[in-house]
């Protein structure tokens, strides 16, 4: 039976899994969530037998249900192929007294790499099966990451266009440099004047712009989206849970049905709602503990219950993470209301116009599993610092974050679970950063100096992402003000 999807705001509005990922954005401003979260069919025995494709099609089937298994295998293996770096794809490395899930061996060197290389597929095997004949426009706004992993997978992709929208001053000078030389005619990369969360709301409010939407189709358009508002960006990052805890299981460093914790370093809430998905599934998970930087608003809401986005926005170290509307937390917020779509409405719209809500003590109840945590960047530079020390590891800062927060939570909970650190970008995305905490002498100007750097001091090898950005010509300057970017959109389209 095919699973379906609804949306968090109107439960009578569903769709299957291809046309959830075709539309991105439910047409009431909600997002997707399946109907109801499978459980795991397989062992653990068997699971830990597999290699990660194998595991990832065990998961990804009972989600993507209206795609055969030549569809869906057909994608995974065309995603996780050798623009990985290791036949692992996602290892898991043991460091002092946790272990990390390395989520950044792919292209772009970001955990983005792990849903991104496969939506492409997901999308084009969606248009063919619901016979759109129209090209599809990929709108995504990012707060570093998400951006250049989205062009790398849609570049030159048969059917598509893609616009990034970037906060200008907003991301590190590498996940810029990555995104504005972006090769691929079906490419545009624009800044703005502004910051993510100006970014995010500017492109929803194109999405949900009925209008556009309308002359869109006249010229033989329709929108999607690359962000993890897109249930086909979700669902893959369950599958690095799952075989995170398969290959401690084989490796005999947990005990059957042995619950661990996992720390998530994060910002939209996407990486973490993924393990929470592994979590309802049935992944024996204790803990999920959400780690934040000084935009803490997610830790705020842990503690009090209350979303509180009227706050300063704080440019820190660990960029990607410097948000303060998280968009998937509405579908925690839809989880966590026993599934009332009007519920999650009211709550959404209160954000919208107030910037501020609520929840009940009955959801609150069942935040039970959720730990926040929050680390500043004094905090993120000595956890850099002393995992180097401690175990010749270096870690980038958002990875920081979360072991820091670790850190803190142990010493104050005692608690000795086995926990997994989720590692989500190679030190060489944010070297300068890393370089601060694990270097005493001068740190040199120029990107690449100082790659070279990190190389002498660590023995990691610089990546192919960071080589080729050497001699890679800028192809994209476009800046404008939030309030233009439709015009943008309309300009690139040629529709205005």
């Amino acid at each position: 039976m095919d699973l379906l999807y609804k949306s968090t705001r109107n439960s009578d509005n569903k769709v299957t899994a291809s046309q959830a990922i075709l539309q991105g954005l439910s047409s009431d401003g909600g997002l997707f969530v399946p109907e109801r979260i499978p459980a795991l069919t397989k062992t653990m025995d068997e699971l830990s037998q597999m290699d990660y494709r194998e595991l990832a099609y065990e998961v990804m089937k009972l989600y993507f249900t209206d795609y055969t298994e030549a569809e869906l295998r057909d994608c995974i293996n065309q995603a996780y192929d050798d623009k990985f770096d290791t036949p692992e794809i996602a290892p898991v490395k043991e460091i002092g007294d946790a272990y990390c899930l390395e989520l950044f061996h792919g292209a772009t060197i970001a955990f983005k790499d792990m849903a991104l290389s496969i939506l492409p597929h997901l999308l084009t095997k969606a248009a063919k099966k619901n016979k759109v004949e129209d090209e599809i426009v990929i709108l995504t706004a990012t707060s570093g990451d998400t951006g250049k992993a989205a062009l790398a997978g849609f570049a030159d992709v048969e059917g598509t266009k893609i616009v990034v929208f970037y906060p200008k001053d907003g991301v590190s000078r590498v996940q810029k440099k990555q995104m504005v030389t972006q090769k691929g005619k079906n490419t545009a990369v624009i800044g703005i004047h502004g910051n993510f969360d100006d970014a995010q709301s500017g492109v929803k409010a194109i999405f949900n712009n009925k209008e556009l939407a309308e002359r869109m189709k006249n010229a033989g358009y329709r929108f999607s989206s690359a962000n993890s508002i897109n249930i086909g960006r979700l669902i893959p990052q369950i599958v690095y849970y799952v075989y995170s805890y398969a290959a401690l299981y084989k490796k005999k460093q947990i005990k059957k049905d042995e619950k661990i914790n996992f720390v998530v370093p994060t910002g939209n809430f996407g990486n973490i709602l993924a393990a929470y998905y592994a979590k309802c599934m049935g992944l024996p998970i204790h803990k999920l503990i959400c780690a934040s930087n000084e935009n803490k608003v997610l830790y705020d809401f842990f503690q009090t219950g209350c979303y509180d986005k009227n706050r300063e926005f704080i440019l820190t170290s660990s960029p990607s993470m410097d948000i303060l509307i998280s968009s998937n937390l509405e579908r925690l917020i839809y989880q966590i209301a026993d599934c009332d779509s009007q519920i999650t409405k009211q709550l959404m719209e209160a954000l919208a116009t107030k910037g501020v809500y609520q929840i009940n003590d009955r959801m609150r109840e069942n935040l039970k599993d959720f730990v926040g945590g929050w680390a500043n960047a004094k905090e993120t530079g000595e956890a850099i610092h002393e995992v180097f020390q401690r175990n010749g590891y270096v870690m980038d800062t958002h990875t920081a974050v979360a072991a820091s927060v670790y850190h803190k939570y142990r010493e104050e909970t005692s608690d000795k679970t086995k926990t997994v650190i989720v590692s989500t970008a190679s030190p060489y995305k944010f070297t300068q950063s890393v370089l601060e905490a694990v270097s005493s002498g001068p740190i040199p100007e120029n990107d690449y100096d100082q790659a070279k750097k990190l190389k002498e001091l660590s023995g990691v090898a610089i990546p192919n992402a960071v080589t080729e950005l050497q001699q890679a010509p800028i192809l994209h300057n476009t800046v404008c003000e939030t309030v233009e970017m439709q015009t943008m959109v309309e300009k690139y389209l040629k529709i205005n």
